[in-house]
């Protein structure tokens, strides 16, 4: 897991023998649907300086959170804004990387894939709005077989980009369920049942997972199975509650 993480983020064509992981194209959601305006309105577009596109969750009034894979070797970032129209938000702010904090344990460590982005100050209303952490008290908690919603400005099943928001709703399944396809998943991971081909794919990296019921962000787009996006195979995320401490001691979000 550890190797091929790093593979996915790095574009390396070749595969490892130890999972299904291998080279991503550009983020996507596969089999999800287009999103109702206002729908997630803490999702943002995050376009980098080489035209490389990811996902971010506006988690206070400041602060955006996303993959570390996404913002590693990048100069700026132009964050757009509440809509769900990807080149066409309520508004954009272009933000320098001395902005950016990448775990420090990134790529070493498996589930350390997130990332913060320090933006101006931004007011919140029914298009921008932040998504809640859990809280402290569910650290613990393992979320499994919850439903939850992710969403993204990647390409679609069909290949193409899409202008649109789109979502797809996924299960959340345990870690040793997961470790049957993938090997040793370590707590840092969540994944995701994806049947029928609806998943994330590569570059919808750093999107949110939300759950449906009292919505919090749970995760964080990682990673998906190298046998394709519609292979119906786990996609992977950043387990948020794994990283609460990280996230508090850094932007002072937590509750």
């Amino acid at each position: 897991m550890k190797v091929l993480v790093s593979i996915l983020f790095l574009a390396v064509a070749s595969a490892s023998n130890s999972t299904g992981l291998d080279e991503i194209p550009d983020s996507i959601i596969t089999n999800g649907y287009t999103a109702a305006e206002g729908k997630a309105p803490y999702a943002v577009g995050l376009q980098f300086q080489n035209s490389w596109w990811c996902g971010g969750s506006i988690i206070g009034h400041t602060w955006v959170l996303t993959a570390a894979h996404c913002i590693h070797n990048q100069h700026y970032v132009d964050i757009h804004y509440g809509s769900n129209w990807r080149w066409n938000g309520q508004y954009s702010h272009r933000v320098r990387n001395y902005n950016f904090i990448q775990h420090h344990l990134w790529p070493n460590t498996n589930g350390n894939d997130i990332g913060l982005i320090r933006t101006p100050y931004v007011n919140f209303d029914n298009r921008v709005n932040r998504i809640e952490l859990p809280s402290f008290n569910q650290r613990n908690q393992g979320f499994e077989h919850w439903w939850a919603v992710t969403c993204g400005w990647g390409g679609q099943a069909n290949g193409q980009l899409a202008d649109w928001l789109q979502c797809v709703d996924l299960q959340i399944m345990s870690n040793h369920e997961c470790g049957q396809t993938y090997g040793n998943i370590p707590n840092g991971i969540l994944c995701v049942r994806t049947p029928g081909g609806q998943s994330t794919c590569g570059g919808d990296s750093g999107g949110p997972l939300v759950t449906h019921h009292n919505p919090k962000l749970v995760g964080i787009t990682s990673f998906v199975s190298g046998a394709g996006c519609t292979a119906s195979q786990p996609a992977g995320f950043t387990r948020v509650t794994a990283h609460l401490d990280w996230i508090h001691k850094h932007s002072g979000v937590g509750y």
